[in-house]
């Protein structure tokens, strides 16, 4: 999610004059220690007036699921002192913390990288890519994508941990704005070299000021790598700190950014160079697709419809079921069996019409038309990872759900979005 600070942007600074980081043994489970070491560490910083610090991943209590719900119920109040430590410097701190959302009738979790300045919470970023071996897709929910976060001083990309693996993350804040990426983490030792490596990827090619702010210390049989560093937008180190705990800051210089990006440029560059048309295939082309995307561990989630006369309910429904998976695979009926199924004056599009708009949905992987009545042959050859229907379908109804399970995979409903659908679109018309 993206949250705008409510400041005049005709004041938006390009960067931060300052950036530092507070490299400290996070204490699980103790959250007055751990805002105790952060208060000590800042006095010794000494931070300039406007600096950017930044914090580790979880730093007021760590990965400890035991009190995952008491840590994150305080959160409030570590915000409260974060934006005390702020007013008292004039400076902006972002470090993530563990944020609980009341979501319809459930408690969620998110990883949240919170900025805070002397008037509080400026903006935040939800970690996205949970790290399954720490458990940690178990006890929290990944975040959305989002915008980079507005600050007085600047513009800035969050990634948390994991994060820094997926270069798209970065990409996406920094094609709207950020010129500084700030990473918040919690990033093992035993893979320090990949830390120190793809940090100065990520600011090679966006072309932009990296801040990264890890853990030291250990906690059970799991050391943590430190190092650190701050990073300029042409790789340079411009610091780093060693395994201990250690902070420090640096100047950043708004003309280098502006002279690095000026001989050539990489950052913000999203040209559209695809052919949405390609998303429509055969069933062959299909499986030869799944064997490929199996070596890369990617999870196919399969839905169908009809999809006559695309409306809101169908994008929002579609949007959703993408987010069970790491690809969309739709099942559209083809007009023979459209007309076997709701009559002679359907559909209104062609097949062609209807897959074609699928597959110009950001959301839709691929698309293959069907000619029989139900998906279950299509089901039953492909065996998706994921099955969805709209949730006004039981389980033991849906097509091809027990082919799914017995496959060990899984099917889910979802909630369809407002009151929409094809047919009270066409009878809309016709009255009027």
């Amino acid at each position: 999610m993206n949250s705008l600070h409510s400041f005049n942007k005709e004041k938006e600074s390009v960067l931060p004059p300052f950036a530092g980081f507070l490299q400290i043994d996070v204490k699980a489970g103790a959250i007055s220690e751990n805002i105790t070491k952060v208060k000590e560490f800042l006095e010794r910083l000494s931070p300039p007036k406007e600096s950017l610090v930044v914090l580790p991943e979880l730093w007021s209590a760590g990965f400890f699921y035991e009190e995952l719900d008491f840590q994150a119920e305080q959160t409030p109040q570590v915000l409260f002192e974060i934006k005390r430590l702020a007013e008292k410097y004039t400076i902006t701190l972002a470090g993530s913390l563990p944020e609980k959302v009341k979501q319809q009738n459930e408690i969620i979790y998110y990883n949240t990288l919170f900025f805070s300045g002397p008037e509080g919470v400026l903006g935040k970023y939800r970690k996205q890519q949970l790290f399954g071996p720490m458990e940690e897709d178990v006890y929290f929910v990944p975040g959305q994508s989002s915008g980079p976060i507005h600050f007085p001083e600047g513009i800035a990309a969050g990634m948390v941990c994991f994060d820094l693996r997926f270069p798209d993350i970065a990409l996406s804040q920094v094609a709207l704005g950020a010129t500084i990426l700030v990473v918040s983490a919690q990033w093992p030792a035993s893979r320090k070299n990949h830390w120190r490596i793809l940090l100065q990827a990520r600011a090679i090619e966006n072309q932009s000021y990296v801040v990264a702010c890890n853990r030291c210390g250990s906690t059970g049989d799991t050391g943590f790598a430190g190092h650190s560093m701050i990073i300029a937008p042409d790789g340079t180190i411009l610091a780093e700190a060693q395994e201990e705990e250690e902070t420090t800051f640096v100047a950043l210089d708004p003309s280098f950014l502006k002279k690095i990006r000026s001989r050539f440029q990489t950052a913000g560059k999203t040209p559209y160079r695809f052919s949405d048309r390609d998303k429509i295939c055969t069933i062959e082309d299909l499986l030869e697709k799944k064997r490929a995307y199996a070596g890369a561990g990617r999870k196919m989630v399969f839905t169908n419809g009809c999809f006559d006369i695309l409306h809101e309910g169908h994008v929002s429904y579609l949007e959703e079921a993408r987010k069970e998976g790491d690809y969309l695979v739709i099942g559209l009926n083809s007009d023979a069996s459209i007309r076997a199924i709701k009559g002679p004056e359907r559909p209104v599009n062609s097949e062609t019409s209807r897959a074609r708009l699928l597959a110009a949905l950001g959301c839709v992987d691929h698309v293959v038309v069907f000619g029989e009545e139900t998906p279950h042959r299509l089901i039953t050859e492909l065996v998706p990872d994921v099955l969805v229907k709209g949730d006004d379908w039981p389980v033991d109804q849906i097509v091809g759900a027990k082919e799914v399970l017995a496959a060990g995979g899984e099917v889910k409903t979802i909630k369809f979005v407002g009151e929409f659908s094809t047919t009270g679109l066409i009878e809309k018309i016709r009255n009027r």
